[in-house]
């Protein structure tokens, strides 16, 4: 029996809007579990995780993952009806913080960003992110970088939007030399790098190291613009690192952003680096 509980669920945020649907899900997986006239340690032993684990989930303390239901919905016998609380455990399994940025990215109609130490996370493979995360410090646990993971792979679901939406990628050179999680996770992340790159409604520019002048000196920028004429943005050197939404200040950041743009490779001699970087490695 495994206690791991990366591989049954994830903790649930203090304090995340989720949380009470959660704890009806295990509500329910404790209602079917005692119709079904089995012990928590019963059904423990016929899922392969521990007894804790099963009552952390039964409370709505765990976020069961998608296999846990669709294994408790055959141990006992609920003819879908677990299954079915798939519809309301797959928001609240990603960290709030990614839920509401992948909402502000789902109403957005051009997105534009700018990334200096690591490929932006809608271009990232699982494989990519996964090592990424594990570098943090101090380290996370196992469980929050498969939560992390998880989350930043779902936010990809951009690419399925119809209409599409415009999205501009500038990134420093060395990001896209950097070897994150090994040689071959850096080939497979370029290979599909180069497929991204060549979507109709994706600008991809890479940013030489070797550029005299560089209107990106200050960091990352974030710009969202939305169908009502809207924004947001934000820039980890420009008003403190905030996002911000008035024209006056979104102008500062589009103004940085085009700059880094013209100073930057086109698409075409970008796509030939990513070629060339493929062929080094």
């Amino acid at each position: 029996m495994s206690e791991d509980m990366d591989e049954a669920g994830w903790g649930i945020e203090p304090g995340d809007e989720m949380a009470p649907m959660i704890e009806v899900v295990g509500g329910l997986i404790k209602f079917y579990r005692e119709a079904a006239g089995m012990r928590a340690a019963e059904f423990a032993e016929a899922m392969g995780y521990g007894e804790d684990m099963i009552r952390k989930i039964e409370r709505g303390t765990r976020i069961p993952r998608l296999e846990f239901l669709y294994q408790a919905d055959e141990v006992l016998n609920a003819g879908g009806a677990i299954a079915a609380l798939r519809t309301h455990t797959e928001k609240a399994r990603y960290p709030r913080k990614v839920r509401e940025l992948a909402q502000l990215e789902s109403r957005a109609v051009e997105l534009l960003w700018y990334r200096t130490h690591n490929l932006h996370g809608l271009l990232q493979t699982p494989e990519y992110a996964k090592a990424l995360f594990e570098t943090r410090q101090p380290a996370l646990s196992p469980d929050v970088v498969a939560r992390e993971t998880d989350g930043r792979m779902a936010r990809k679901a951009i690419f399925e939007r119809e209409p599409a939406p415009t999205l501009g990628f500038i990134q420093e050179q060395v990001t896209l030399e950097r070897p994150i999680g090994g040689k071959m996770t850096l080939r497979r992340q370029l290979e599909h790098l180069l497929e991204v790159a060549q979507l109709r409604n994706v600008t991809f520019q890479v940013m030489p190291t070797d550029r005299e002048d560089h209107a990106g000196m200050d960091g990352l920028i974030d710009v969202l613009k939305f169908m009502d004429g809207t924004a947001v943005g934000r820039s980890e050197g420009a008003f403190n690192g905030r996002p911000v939404s008035s024209p006056r200040d979104l102008r500062v950041l589009e103004l940085r952003y085009g700059m880094i743009r013209a100073q930057a490779l086109t698409p075409r001699e970008s796509l030939a680096f990513i070629e060339r970087a493929l062929g080094e490695l």
